[in-house]
């Protein structure tokens, strides 16, 4: 995210190129450290650690409960509440750190140049912490319970694979047109997002558990000591984010004017395209990443 010295402009650009090719006074091609570490990345990962805790508390405590016992809360509901969690979270903290809550997206956006990978080690480091404090206060809060909310293969392990790679390919298609394409309706961002992990969540969960995030299922599984399976949930979000972004990519339809327009990385409002669009054209500078 950036940080402008004219007052309105937004504070968040997570992509490197696009400000490399905003138009810009000429000066020195040297590469900053505050481009590379803005003065907003400690903000920022602390939102990944609080919105990835909120995600595994939320997904997990329910997922346990529903486990434990299927008249308190039904597979339906388990799916449902992750879904909107993830709603949640990308309208509180989408403004601040893009509110990935998953390795796999970040990884998916540094790979398709939406996101620096000098920040990958800290948005990482962000999702681990948040995911296994959740599963541990899960797991004092919870008990009896042993089992808190894992993701497990219910049948053979390479099924739960292909079924991880297909829901996470969905997810991450979405995630990357409404969060990088300028043409999308940036509004309905979150709700799109967290429609698709419901929907996905619903049909992947009687198969894998509808995991789609590392951290989802390293978490409660270091909580719970269940191993079971654990590469499926490591590998599959991984080759379905990377692939969801590559497929989105070769359909967008480029840009008439990309000098003039921010490549979205996160879940931004469109009322930050306006502020793009009132930015005027001559002086612009953006100093600071």
């Amino acid at each position: 995210m950036a940080s402008s010295t004219k007052q309105g402009f937004t504070n968040e650009i997570h992509d490197m190129a696009t400000v490399q090719n905003s138009y810009a006074p000429p000066k020195e091609n040297n590469i900053s450290i505050t481009q590379l570490f803005p003065p907003h990345l400690f903000q920022k990962v602390v939102a990944e650690v609080v919105a990835t805790f909120l995600l595994i508390f939320v997904t997990c405590g329910v997922g346990a409960i529903s486990n434990s016992d299927r008249t308190r809360v039904s597979q339906l509901g388990a799916s449902m509440a992750g879904g909107m969690i993830v709603t949640v979270m990308i309208y509180a903290v989408g403004h601040i750190s893009g509110a990935h809550m998953n390795p796999a997206v970040t990884l998916a956006f540094a790979v398709s140049r939406h996101f620096p990978w000098i920040q990958v080690p800290f948005y990482w480091s962000a999702q681990v912490s948040g995911a296994m404090l959740a599963s541990f206060t899960l797991k004092v809060l919870l008990h009896p319970i042993t089992n808190i909310g894992t993701t497990t293969p219910s049948g053979s392990e390479w099924q739960a694979l292909i079924m991880e790679i297909m829901v996470t390919f969905i997810m991450m298609f979405v995630t990357a047109a409404v969060a990088t394409d300028t043409k999308a309706v940036g509004e309905l961002a979150g709700l799109a997002v967290g429609s698709a992990v419901c929907i996905t969540s619903i049909f992947a969960g009687p198969v894998s558990g509808g995991s789609m995030n590392p951290v989802r299922t390293l978490g409660p599984a270091v909580a719970s000591h269940n191993f079971h399976g654990l590469w499926v949930y490591f590998i599959g979000p991984v080759i379905g984010t990377l692939s969801g972004a590559w497929c989105y990519n070769l359909i967008r339809v480029p840009e008439k004017s990309p000098a003039n327009t921010e490549r979205l990385t996160s879940f931004k409002l469109r009322r930050m395209q306006s502020q793009l669009s009132a930015y005027t054209e001559g002086g612009r500078d953006v100093e600071n990443v």
